[in-house]
């Protein structure tokens, strides 16, 4: 089914929470350019033929077509996925492949985003354990700097523990090291 109208809906529901999230954080400039490439025709395409409502369009591309070019897309051009930072292991250590430390800003978007998609995905069933759930599920399988992971779980268990006005604190003070 083709659902454009629907598909579009979703990203700008998106990316205006992400736009607050940002915001409160003092991340003004990411905010506001949040996941433009989801308009392009690559990721728009994709996301309108494969729209559900309840997940992302990649997912869905991706169960049906063996891969998702949309994702391979976004993430090549959105700093703030932990997938962008996956580069070889420059000192040959371990796995051939490696995560980089990720700026503290993409970090702090990272997790802006995760909170948006939940809430975007989850509607009235989000609370605040939800980014934090969705990230355990999968957390062994992701390829990350322990420093970028470490400042990841911190802020998602923050989040869940004690709430948005504690994680986003967190983001600006600690993670950002902006006056409160």
């Amino acid at each position: 089914m083709w659902h454009p109208i629907k598909h579009y809906r979703t990203i700008h529901h998106h990316k205006m929470l992400v736009l607050r999230h940002c915001f409160r954080c003092g991340l003004y400039w990411q905010g506001l350019t949040h996941d433009l490439s989801k308009l392009s025709p690559v990721e728009f395409l994709a996301g309108a033929k494969y729209w559900q409502g309840t997940q992302s369009p990649n997912n869905v591309q991706r169960r049906v077509e063996g891969y998702s070019a949309a994702w391979l897309h976004h993430k090549g051009r959105n700093k703030h996925h932990l997938e962008y930072w996956i580069d070889y292991d420059a000192k040959g250590e371990g796995a051939p492949m490696a995560g980089m430390r990720m700026p503290e800003k993409y970090v702090a978007e990272m997790v802006c985003d995760r909170i948006a998609a939940s809430k975007n995905y989850k509607g009235d069933a989000y609370t605040d354990a939800a980014a934090w759930e969705y990230y355990d599920h999968s957390r062994d399988h992701y390829i990350l700097h322990p420093e970028t992971r470490a400042q990841l779980e911190e802020c998602l268990l923050i989040l869940r523990d004690e709430g948005e006005d504690a994680c986003f604190a967190h983001i600006r003070t600690k993670l950002l090291g902006k006056p409160k």
